[in-house]
């Protein structure tokens, strides 16, 4: 399923081979929360800026058109048009996000949806049940997410949820992929270490969860309140005790600088709203560091996002033209910015996969750190 095919210091460059296609790692997932990207991409737009697993969400497919439905019409695949992986998040982040609407015990969690208020409950069990349903490529297993910072006691006992709702979640699969109206009985779990920013909580989760020899492992519950510096410090201390040959995952993370650090830390896998969210209000990465198209100086700038570019949006069209797209609030605007920065950070992948193949990450690390973050002014 996943071999590691050449390691620099602790960066690891590999390949990952599932029902749905082989993804060559590192690399980023683009975020699909409800099976489509906001801003207005498809799936085709999608494959156009070389995304190789979309991640969507369990809470908010449950809920919208529901898993039943998703099921009915053969998988979410079929559903939203996309025949490369699939990786759907479990819901659990929802308990950290909808704290204000949901009850959690050692069963599950109960949700008021944040749709219409009716009362949702969900264990580890329903949330394979629903992932199941939603035939993605790879399941998350149930966790428990807390806000960083939080007390040691209410870490620790965030963790032993954890634990315990992983053992659930690989017992509760194995039953799901024995059954005959399975959609995708090859579907994979990985499992999420929680832990807050306490290193020897992170350290014993992650140890608990690898016994459960998962098919991947993931460090869940940072770039939720702690500093950068903070959430290096975990990775750097969970990394050693993740399972070797399994691949690595760092949730919701983060900028080109995050990921950059992290590849060189040992993580395989990380996806983030960032490209999409930051696009959408006119923050758009470049060569160079990011620019904001809201600023008067882009006016009349008739060059594209970014010299050099192959996106759809800088063959054909200027900064000027896309500023006056996202001022006028037209949809064609936010496509093209999301469009951009989703392809900086595939590209930005491949980037890293190709300095680790050549043997010169390191060299890539120390040029590029820094780079991607700065802001610019725009003037010409």
């Amino acid at each position: 399923m996943f071999e590691i095919l050449l390691r620099e210091g602790r960066a690891r460059r590999g390949r990952m081979t599932t029902v749905h296609g082989v993804i060559e790692t590192p690399v980023f997932m683009n975020v699909a929360t409800v099976a489509a990207i906001k801003g207005g991409g498809s799936t085709a737009d999608l494959e156009e800026v070389g995304c190789q697993v979309a991640l969507a969400n369990t809470y908010h497919l449950h809920l919208r058109p529901t898993d039943q439905v998703i099921h009915q019409l053969g998988g979410i695949h079929r559903f939203f048009s996309w025949q490369r992986p699939v990786l759907t998040d479990s819901g659990g982040f929802q308990v950290f996000s909808l704290s204000s609407l949901r009850k959690i015990d050692d069963s599950g969690v109960t949700f008021a949806s944040h749709i219409d208020g009716h009362r949702i409950f969900m264990g580890p069990e329903e949330s394979m049940q629903i992932q199941s349903h939603l035939a993605s490529t790879i399941a998350m297993a149930f966790d428990e997410c807390i806000e960083n910072p939080a007390p040691k006691e209410v870490s620790a006992a965030s963790c032993r949820r954890t634990a315990a709702w992983a053992l659930r979640c690989k017992e509760e699969m194995v039953r799901l992929r024995s059954l005959p109206d399975t959609i995708n009985p090859d579907q994979l779990l990985f499992g999420i270490g929680q832990g807050s920013t306490y290193e020897d909580l992170r350290i014993e989760n992650m140890q608990q969860l690898a016994q459960l020899d998962l098919d991947g492992y993931a460090i869940g519950g940072l770039a939720v309140g702690e500093s950068t510096e903070d959430m290096y410090r975990i990775i750097d201390a969970v990394e050693p005790h993740m399972p070797v040959t399994k691949p690595r995952y760092l949730m919701g993370v983060g900028t080109p600088d995050n990921i950059l650090n992290a590849v060189r830390m040992g993580v395989d896998f990380f996806d983030c709203v960032m490209p999409t969210r930051n696009a959408r209000h006119g923050h758009l990465y470049t060569a160079e560091g990011v620019i904001n198209l809201n600023n008067a100086c882009y006016i009349t700038d008739p060059r594209p996002i970014d010299e050099g570019c192959p996106c759809p949006a800088c063959r054909r069209y200027s900064r000027a033209y896309i500023r006056h797209l996202l001022k006028a609030g037209e949809v064609l605007g936010l496509r093209l910015a999301v469009l951009h920065n989703l392809y900086f950070y595939n590209n930005l992948m491949q980037k890293i996969r190709d300095a680790l193949d050549a043997g010169c990450f390191e060299a890539f690390y120390k040029e590029n750190v820094g780079r991607w973050t700065r802001r610019i002014s725009g003037e010409k």
